[in-house]
């Protein structure tokens, strides 16, 4: 009796500042970024409820109330989640259920404010292998834009999808070999990439070096070989036109994530040409420097010699 006499002022307390803001606003923040815990939902998946208030203030849905997303829920967070939902959201909802562990519903909110874009990646690859192939590992929202309470704009150096980031972004699925061979793709794409010319120029820091999503799009990504893909041979000229003026059939034949080899002729020799232009520049600055070296010690001992001869 007495543990629960020394508790009960600080339940009181908490209780007091979570309820006026409740009732004021669906501002659940106040005790969620209060009370650090985890929970099991009905369906026995742990919930971390703690939300870091400050970075969600910072965040793009920094403004939103929660129930905007958590649909079900009303102002008092204790009352059962089962207020109605729109049945476009419900439909859409049990269409991700399978990339929504906690809470389909507020995945599929999105769709409200994000409802174009959201169409587009319905029918791109990485969203018709959700919504038709019904698989778990094609990227919806959150897997490239991260925790719906913490997304950043992507001009914010800490976005996953911030030009600096987005190469380990789309690494995070195209560097797996389980997903590479489950879909027949190259297990070394990202590393072909930071071979070629642009990939070096991303890597010294070029803000302007083209990046997956450059060329491939972002929401609405396409086959390659499909006609409407950027990087198709139909809109290859016109992709790497937008920054390669003039640039035409032959060359955006080079551009591609195949190893270099000899069934890709143009890098395999560029790529020995320069080898070659490098080891001969090494090879003469060198040569040069032996050479003069060699000139001066020659000039000091003969010198040396003649002066001391004409001296006797």
């Amino acid at each position: 009796m007495r543990k629960i006499l020394r508790v009960l002022p600080g339940f009181l307390i908490a209780v007091f500042l979570c309820v006026p803001a409740f009732a004021q606003s669906p501002n659940c923040i106040i005790c969620h970024s209060s009370i650090k815990a985890r929970i099991k939902d009905p369906k026995g998946i742990v919930v971390d409820i703690y939300i870091d208030a400050d970075r969600f203030s910072k965040s793009v849905h920094g403004n939103l109330d929660c129930t905007t997303c958590h649909i079900r829920f009303s102002d008092n967070p204790h009352m059962q989640p089962n207020l109605p939902v729109n049945k476009e959201i419900l439909t859409l909802a049990s269409e991700v259920e399978p990339k929504a562990k906690i809470e389909p519903v507020a995945l599929a909110a999105c769709y409200q404010c994000h409802g174009q874009i959201y169409d587009a990646l319905k029918d791109s690859i990485h969203g018709k292998n959700i919504f038709v192939q019904k698989q778990t590992d094609g990227p919806l929202c959150l897997d490239c834009h991260g925790s719906p309470h913490y997304i950043m704009p992507k001009e914010d150096r800490t976005s996953p999808v911030n030009h600096w980031n987005i190469l380990n972004t789309c690494g995070k699925c195209h560097n797996r070999e389980d997903i590479s061979k489950k879909y027949g793709l190259s297990t070394e794409v990202i590393e072909r990439y930071k071979e070629s010319f642009h990939g070096k120029k991303y890597i010294l820091g070029y803000s302007n070096a083209p990046i997956c999503t450059d060329c491939h799009g972002a929401h609405d990504i396409k086959n390659w070989d499909d006609p409407d893909s950027p990087v198709s041979w139909g809109h290859r000229v016109a992709t790497c036109g937008k920054c390669h003026k003039g640039a035409n059939k032959k060359f955006v034949a080079a551009i591609t994530h195949k190893p270099v080899g000899k069934d890709n002729p143009v890098a395999y020799y560029g790529e020995k040409l320069l080898i070659l232009l490098l080891l001969s520049v090494f090879a003469f600055t060198i040569g040069h420097v032996i050479l003069e070296a060699y000139s001066e010690i020659r000039d000091n001992i003969f010198r040396k010699g003649k002066e001391e001869h004409h001296e006797k």
